[in-house]
């Protein structure tokens, strides 16, 4: 086992993403101590049935003492009130940072409360699936994914390594980029496919001539597929659409105007256009694939029970 990147990590909040960073922090030797705070007492309880740490604590305070790095693994809208009640355990030198889907408010809400002498280096591991709480942690989620880096201008290079050493340890590929970039980006690639998989569902579900046995019933490869995102953490969810909604907005007009020429094109016949812009998708896909962030087997590589 290689040297640990830090000594004491301290993870605030244990779902998905916190549970993940557990357990790639304890098998990978990432960090000599994990200690591990959530609000919730079951939750707590149930991480260390898990095992997912060394120390348990439910002031998020105590689990920041002497910590090398915190990371908030917190809904973004609470990332600004969760900083605020654990500053000033922080140790000089220390750095913190998060995991939230929106940088540019992230931000705004927590650097107030950072104290001097604490580096922040916020981050986004664009990693995840559609289910929640610490049972749902796997250290394989960050292989081979992105997590984006938005460090300011003044921020500390060294505590910039260390963060990009760390996430490089969980499997992750790092980039860097400010943080509004950060939001365009992600408006487009995640924000908003995911408001478009919530209204789907949604407008499926409140058809009064189709019934709800009948959409699940007959539910092909593409509603499927939508449901799964809509499945994804509502509390998450709202704050990053709350949160992002200047960049949302900007790609859900964007979005519109697309939208509204494939109307005129079916509704006029127009197979040229269906065809031409159908040839390109198909082009982004084949990208996906190659750079290895999905899989080209059927199915998107999903088991299928096997005929008796």
């Amino acid at each position: 086992m290689s040297e640990p990147v830090v000594e004491r990590l301290a993870l605030i909040g244990i779902g998905l993403i916190g549970a993940s960073i557990a357990l790639n922090a304890r098998e990978k030797g990432l960090a000599r101590h994990v200690a591990i705070s959530t609000r919730s007492a079951e939750t707590l309880a149930r991480a260390q049935a898990l095992g997912l740490g060394d120390s348990y604590h439910a002031e998020a305070a105590e689990a920041v003492r002497d910590a090398d790095l915190v990371i908030l693994s917190v809904p973004v809208g609470a990332c600004g009130a969760v900083t605020a009640g654990l500053a000033g355990a922080l140790k000089p030198g220390a750095i913190v940072s998060d995991v939230g889907s929106v940088k540019g408010a992230v931000i705004a809400a927590m650097a107030p409360h950072i104290p001097a002498g604490v580096h922040f280096v916020p981050a986004h591991p664009l990693a995840g699936t559609e289910h929640s709480g610490p049972d749902a942690g796997f250290a394989e989620l960050f292989v081979n994914r992105w997590c984006i880096l938005t460090p300011g201008e003044e921020t500390d290079v060294a505590a910039v390594e260390t963060t990009r050493r760390f996430w490089q340890g969980c499997g992750a590929n790092v980039e860097t980029m400010t943080a509004e970039h950060h939001d365009l980006v992600l408006a487009i690639v995640s924000h908003v496919p995911h408001l478009i998989a919530y209204n789907i569902v949604g407008t499926a579900a409140d058809l009064e001539t189709v019934t709800q046995s009948e959409v699940v019933k007959f539910s092909a490869s593409g509603f499927r597929d939508f449901t799964r995102i809509a499945a994804s953490d509502p509390t998450m969810w709202r704050d990053v659409f709350l949160t992002n909604k200047d960049a949302v907005l900007e790609m859900l007009a964007r979005f519109s105007e697309d939208l509204a020429l494939l109307q005129r094109a079916i509704r006029w016949g127009d197979g040229d256009t269906l065809f031409d812009l159908f040839t390109r998708t198909r082009a982004i896909r084949r990208g996906i694939i190659q750079a290895g962030q999905d899989t080209a087997q059927p199915d998107f590589g999903r088991e299928h029970p096997k005929k008796a």
